[in-house]
């Protein structure tokens, strides 16, 4: 399959796909003429390197969990990779959250200013 066809039946840009590949998380072949060739298992492999990167995964992490996603197996290690994951993210949200307050400690401050030049 060639690399438009893939991109228009995964729902993905043709540069999406060029970066899946520098990332090392999709293999092409090339013909003769240079063209870019993909399995017919492509379109899947691209779906759900799509559903990974929209749980916050990082290209880094994909690429290590996609040899799981390739043998079905699901093992403690993988299981161990996405744990690890979840609780990047909650550090993320945590502390998104005290910069959320700190931000709105700030508009707070800056509303309730008297106007006489001191600074919130």
């Amino acid at each position: 399959m060639r690399i438009g066809e893939v991109a228009a039946k995964a729902g993905v840009s043709v540069r999406a796909l060029r970066y899946y590949e520098q990332q090392d998380l999709l293999r092409s072949s090339r013909n003769p003429g240079g063209q870019r060739r993909y399995q017919d298992g492509a379109v899947g492999r691209v779906r759900l390197i799509q559903q990974l990167y929209s749980v916050g995964l990082t290209s880094r992490t994909i690429r290590e969990v996609l040899p799981f996603a390739d043998s079905g197996e699901v093992s403690a290690e993988l299981l161990e990779l996405l744990a690890a994951e979840r609780d990047r993210l909650d550090r993320q949200m945590t502390d998104l959250r005290d910069v959320r307050m700190r931000l709105h400690d700030c508009i707070t401050e800056a509303r309730n200013h008297d106007g006489t030049g001191s600074s919130f």
